[in-house]
């Protein structure tokens, strides 16, 4: 197997999955300009940006040093869980995050 060959079978997969990603972007564009989108899927993809939100902070509030921290040692949780039930009482995002940054100083400067 010569580096020519190589260098071939890497353009084949370059092309084979640009083609595929085509097709699959074209074919959902033509079936949804015919059809419309449903109310159902509307209504799904109302929650991706929060979903998704939740699967990046979570993680990194729940876990420290590679372990499971579930406790009030932790700061993140603690800071963490002092912004979520300010923003869900306030709805102020930037008090939620001013009072979330300033416990975590508050906790890493104790701790």
């Amino acid at each position: 197997m010569g580096v020519k060959s190589v260098r071939l079978e890497i353009i084949y997969i370059i092309v084979g999955m640009a083609i595929v990603t085509f097709l699959t972007r074209f074919g959902s564009l033509i079936l949804l300009r015919y059809t419309g989108i449903p109310s159902s899927f509307t209504r799904w993809l109302k929650y991706m940006p929060i979903g998704i939100l939740a699967s990046l902070i979570i993680p990194s509030l729940l876990v420290q040093g590679g372990h499971l921290a579930v406790s009030v040692s932790n700061p993140y949780l603690i800071a963490g869980m002092v912004t979520a039930v300010t923003v869900f009482k306030s709805g102020n995002a930037i008090l939620s995050m001013t009072l979330g940054m300033t416990v975590m100083v508050i906790l890493r400067q104790v701790n």
